[in-house]
Order: structure tokens, then C-alpha cells, then sequence
């Protein structure tokens, strides 16, 4: 899905600023988008690492690998049907989406009864999960019935809340989970990030929701948003430049994991920076451009990465997580990130967009590829699995 929807994204752009040919768009092209490039491959990457990491952490079972088969089936069939609707019919994106909201609710209900059945004591993080993965799935079905009746105002409220209230909480619980294994020594769990971080950075992400309602044209609710997105990027570069102490960041899956946590302060930044403009200037319009792919493709893009990667490696057997190969092609996503930003503050620069998403692309396809190679066959360790 993730490479799918980069050449998709892709070829609408060549045909738009190479062919000059026009593409007809039975839904909005930014809401189209924003679907497609958030919520198509990210939840699946979800599925797949609660099902393998989630019964570990709650003390149960291993979950056989064919259970996600009938969520996976709906989500491609779902995501296909939506892709066809964009262009075709808004009834039938919609009816995609609602097939893609079916899947995941079932998923949803399936990690709600690991949780029930677990006696482990420590299951803050996998509940806080659980929540933020409910919040998705209405959040998809807000956006299908947005669809549906022709209400984009709607689908946009279901986009912020499934951005800010759903993936956003699920990675940054992820990484005040696993961020702390990854180092050179794995500390018991009472010594990783104390939990009134994660509780301070899950506040932070959903105050998102309300700033990201419409223009900031309230002056109060213009200086709130700057105070709490100041304080949000001023926490996060506090952690990542701490971290950066404490770490040995010459191990590429650290450098790539503390990088990513640095675009989410920039995400922040960069919202505080706009809610500054409108408070200092009553100007309430500013794009929110930089600030959400410097989240979605700088924070969520990197963090995916490094996640996917390592695992992908320790599944196949390979003692070296994070190789050239590997660590070449994070450094094209990082660039195409900051050639997306820098196209935002350019927009009278086309050429940086298409290139940016060429990146991209090429990136993803890569990185789809390989793995796709690895999966399925035996260990190169020669180990059972």
C-alpha cells in the first residue's frame, strides 16, 4: 500500500505538471490525498506489529499470522475500491472507505479481547493503543459518511481527529514503549521514559484537533496555540537533544528513531510559528502544509521506517539491522521531506513538489521491494521461523 500510494500520488502529479493533462476528481484532491497517504498502509503497519509485539507484551499466545487475513482482504479491497471512487464516483470512495472502516473496527474488537483476556499488570501502553485505534475507526467512518453525503467539511474534522487522536498517539506510544530497548544495554521496564511523559506528549497531540478546526481567527484561541506548541516543540527537542547524549546515535536504527522524533518537534514548531503569525498579525489564514507533512512524512515516515526495517531484518535472520542499503534509502525520504517543506514556502516552484514526491516514491518502491523479497522464505540464518 505504501508504495501504491506514493506512484499513485505520483503519476497525478506528472500528468498535472509534465503532461498538463487534467485529472477529474470525483472527490477532493486534498482529502483524497490525505486518506490515501495516512490512512491506507499506516494502520496495517499497526495490525501487524500489535499482532506479533501486542501478545508478548500482555504475557498471551502467539497470534497465528492467517487471523489478519480477512482485515487485510477487506483493507485492499476497501483502499482499491476508494482509489477507483477519487476519479470515479464519490459513492463509491465512500463505499470503499466504509468496507476499509469494517476491517479495521473488527481488528479493533479483536485487540480489545487480547486486552480482556491479559493479567499482566503493565498494560498502560497497549490500552492507550487500544483507545487510539477506536478513535481510528470512527474517525474512518466519520470520513465515509462524509463522503457519502457530500459534507467535506465533515471529512476534514474525521481527518484531523484520525491524524491527531488516532496515529499520532499510536506512534508516539510506541516510541515511549520501545525507544529505550533499542539502545545498547535494554533496561528493565521501570527504567524507560517516566509515564507522565507519555500522558504530557498524548495532551499535547489532542489539543491538535481544536487549533486545526479552522483559521486560528480567535486572537485567545491564536495565543493558546502558540503557548501549547511552543511548549509541545520545546518538549520534544528537549527529549531528542537528551537522547542525543545518552544514545550512541552511530547505531543507525537510534539516529534514524531520535530523527524522526525531530521532525515531530518541527511539526510543532512550525504550527507555533503560524499560530505566532495570526496572533501578531490578526491574520488567520496560514497554510498548514509544512507543519502536516513534517508529521506525516517526516515523524510518522521515519518512525515506519525504522520500525519496518528492524523487524523486517530480525524476522529474515540478519544480525545487521539497519545496513547501506537501508540507511541510504532513509536518507532519500529525509530528503524528499525537506524538499516537500521547502515546496510548501515555494509553491510558485512546481518542479520541488514533483520531486519531492519522485523521492518519495522511489524511496518506498525500494523498500517494498526488498522486504518483499525477504518475506516468506526461510530465515538467511539458516533458524526455524
Amino acid at each position: 500500500m505504501v508504495s501504491a500510494s506514493a506512484l499513485w500520488w505520483l503519476a497525478t502529479l506528472a500528468a498535472q505538471l509534465v503532461a498538463h493533462r487534467p485529472i477529474h476528481w470525483a472527490v477532493a484532491p486534498t482529502h483524497a490525498h490525505a486518506l490515501l497517504m495516512s490512512f491506507s498502509f499506516m494502520p496495517m503497519f499497526f495490525a501487524g506489529f500489535l499482532f506479533t509485539a501486542g501478545p508478548r507484551w500482555l504475557a498471551l499466545g502467539t497470534m497465528p499470522a492467517h487471523s489478519l487475513l480477512p482485515v487485510a482482504a477487506a483493507w485492499l479491497a476497501g483502499w482499491g475500491a476508494f482509489l477507483a471512487g477519487v476519479h470515479l464516483d464519490p459513492t463509491l470512495a465512500a463505499t470503499g472507505l466504509a468496507v476499509v472502516a469494517t476491517g479495521w473496527t473488527v481488528f479493533v474488537w479483536r485487540l480489545a479481547q487480547l486486552l480482556r483476556r491479559s493479567r499482566v499488570a503493565d498494560r498502560t501502553h497497549l490500552r492507550v493503543i487500544g483507545c487510539a485505534c477506536g478513535v481510528g475507526a470512527a474517525a474512518l467512518w466519520a470520513a465515509a459518511a462524509g463522503l457519502a453525503a457530500g459534507a467535506p467539511a465533515a471529512v476534514g474534522a474525521a481527518l484531523a481527529v484520525g491524524l491527531w487522536w488516532f496515529l499520532s498517539p499510536v506512534f508516539a506510544t510506541a516510541m515511549h514503549r520501545m525507544v529505550p530497548f533499542f539502545g545498547v544495554a535494554a533496561p528493565r521496564l521501570d527504567e524507560r521514559h517516566p509515564e507522565w511523559l507519555l500522558w504530557t506528549l498524548l495532551a499535547l497531540l489532542g489539543l491538535q484537533v481544536p487549533f486545526a478546526s479552522g483559521p486560528l481567527a480567535n486572537p485567545m484561541l491564536a495565543a493558546t496555540a502558540l503557548v501549547v506548541d511552543a511548549g509541545a516543540a520545546a518538549l520534544v527537542f528537549g527529549l531528542a537533544l537528551r537522547w542525543r547524549a545518552t544514545q550512541n546515535l552511530r547505531i543507525r536504527l537510534l539516529a534514524m528513531l531520535n530523527l524522526g522524533f525531530v521532525w515531530l518537534g518541527l511539526a510543532f514548531a512550525l504550527q507555533a510559528a503560524s499560530a505566532a503569525q495570526a496572533w501578531f498579525t490578526g491574520e488567520p489564514n496560514h497554510s498548514p502544509i509544512p507543519s502536516l507533512h513534517a508529521l506525516g512524512m517526516g515523524f510518522f515516515g521515519s518512525i515506519q521506517f525504522a520500525f519496518v526495517t528492524r523487524v523486517s531484518a530480525g524476522q529474515d535472520g540478519r544480525a545487521q539491522a539497519i545496513d547501506r542499503f537501508a540507511w541510504a534509502l532513509f536518507l532519500v525520504l529525509q530528503a524528499a521531506v525537506a524538499l516537500r517543506l521547502v515546496a510548501a514556502w515555494l509553491p510558485a516552484t512546481p518542479s520541488l513538489l514533483l520531486a519531492a514526491a519522485v523521492l518519495w516514491a522511489f524511496a518506498m518502491l525500494a523498500w517494498a521491494v526488498r522486504h518483499a523479497r525477504w518475506y516468506g522464505r526461510p530465515r538467511s540464518d539458516g533458524r526455524a521461523g
